[in-house]
């Protein structure tokens, strides 16, 4: 069995389990249903008897991660996934027909799914499990190998999971690479048949590059700063509500929280004591409170810190929402919600995507203007909308860009098993999720069967004067 090592793993190590993997997958290069389907089920039991143990070391990993968090968004999150791969398997697998032109008739054609080999992923701290387990899920339901090399920021859900390799799986099927950054560059360097990485930009590219020296397929799942544009025709209270849950779940370190709101200009001190009363009932008390989530490390919390001092040594206003007035001790590493009013956008916290529990909020005069503030930056990863009018829902979805939307939410079109889940342009390329995974991790190879009876002729050498009123003829039919 290929052993995980708390030492950096060699890359001769690394490229010698890969050929393992791809040696194995050649024996079987297109496993069947029920190979697939037994590999889903082994991950899935394997995954919920480790529940209770998971949900210990995120909290460990964390200093403190929020329990029914974890249960929601990371434990239910996932079987949810992997009991959707097992449901559709069987039909993504199929080839599927696809029509053919009349020139081309009675020639038949379809696509059929086959598996790329060995996939690699990599994987971030901030949903250790779901962000782990749902690509690896895909990649195995299309009939792949799989290498995992979760984030070194959560050392013991790492080890866990690699023990659940282990023992669920044979070692040419699945399994867990721990480590630190440069285990990473090495796993990145190694020829995949496609990578899949979720995490930072700026480690995207060092990915992309490392992939690129093999001609690796990549899927990059990155971030952004995804807006959220509450419209004139919102209800603030129905907004603000959900607008508080996305930025403060996991204390805003999630890759598709609302990162900044757009709020129209007479109704925004009204939207502002909507937040502030909303955050406060989810969060009467931060400190001692087991469902407010810590800042994942010293590091982070510093640089979040320096955000809000930023913020208000440059004059925006500030306002920090602590109901019960508690001091928060350094080594607890938990920042009460915090949000920053009209702040300028040169500021850290108008640059930088935020990753934790500090909201700016600024104003519009028209809704275009919203729009235009958005459509001037990078296309974010997620983005939504908060209206009760169809029509400046739609007007908003037709003149932005973004991977992804929801309208009257926000997150949910992440949990939405049915949709794709991916970035564009800054915010990632390519995407995964239920059919679409399946897809990304398969080669859809396209095939083309000439019946015996066809029109071949026409097109052989030497040329006639009837085979050139054959060509007229097709040529209408084009």
């Amino acid at each position: 069995m290929f052993e995980t090592q708390e030492a950096p793993t060699p890359k001769e190590d690394l490229l010698k389990h890969l050929r393992l993997m791809r040696e194995a997958h050649l024996e079987n290069p297109m496993p069947d249903l029920e190979k697939r389907k037994d590999r889903l089920r082994r991950l899935l039991e394997g995954f919920q008897e480790r529940e209770e143990a998971f949900t210990q070391s995120i909290s460990e990993d964390f200093g403190l991660r929020s329990t029914f968090e974890t249960a929601n968004y990371d434990i239910t999150t996932t079987i949810g996934d992997l009991k959707h791969q097992l449901r559709n398997v069987a039909r993504w697998m199929r080839p599927r027909k696809r029509s053919v032109p009349l020139y081309l008739l009675p020639g038949r054609a379809r696509l059929l799914p086959q598996p790329l080999g060995v996939v690699g992923v990599i994987s971030p701290w901030n949903f250790p499990l779901i962000l782990s387990i749902a690509p690896v899920a895909g990649a195995l339901a299309a009939g792949n190998r799989v290498m995992l090399k979760p984030s070194e920021y959560t050392p013991k859900t790492s080890k866990l999971l690699a023990q659940l390799a282990t023992e669920c799986f044979e070692t040419d099927e699945f399994t867990v690479v721990e480590g630190g950054v440069e285990v990473g560059k090495a796993f990145s360097e190694l020829p995949f048949d496609h990578l899949l990485f979720t995490g930072s930009k700026q480690t995207a590219k060092e990915v992309a590059k490392a992939a690129a020296e093999n001609l690796t397929p990549t899927t990059l799942e990155l971030g952004g700063k995804s807006p959220a544009i509450v419209c004139p025709g919102a209800d603030l209270k129905r907004s603000a509500n959900r607008i508080a849950f996305g930025k403060l779940a996991n204390a805003g370190q999630v890759c598709i929280s609302p990162d900044y709101v757009l709020v129209e200009r007479s109704r925004f001190h009204n939207f502002v004591e909507h937040l502030q009363s909303q955050a406060s009932k989810a969060y009467p008390n931060l400190g001692e409170n087991p469902h407010y989530t810590s800042i994942i490390s010293n590091q982070h919390f510093s640089r979040l810190n320096q955000m809000i001092e930023e913020a208000r040594e440059k004059g925006a206003e500030v306002i920090t929402i602590n109901p019960a007035g508690e001091d928060f001790p350094m080594e607890n590493r938990k920042i009460p919600p915090t949000l920053i009013l009209l702040p300028d956008p040169s500021l850290k916290v108008m640059q930088e995507e935020i990753f934790g529990p500090i909201l700016p909020v600024l104003s519009y005069e028209k809704l275009e203007d919203a729009i235009d503030f958005v459509k001037q930056r990078e296309h974010p990863l997620g983005l939504y909308i908060f209206t009760e009018s169809s029509q400046e829902r739609e007007k908003v979805l037709r003149e932005t860009v973004s991977g992804g939307v929801s309208v009257n939410e926000v997150l949910y079109q992440f949990v939405c098993e049915t949709l794709p889940f991916g970035g564009v342009g800054a915010s990632g390329m390519g995407a995964y999720h239920g059919q679409a995974g399946f897809d990304t991790f398969s080669h859809l190879k396209p095939i083309f069967i000439q019946p015996r009876l066809n029109f071949d002729f026409f097109l052989m050498p030497p040329v006639t004067p009837l085979k050139r009123l054959i060509a007229r003829i097709f040529r209408k039919l084009v």
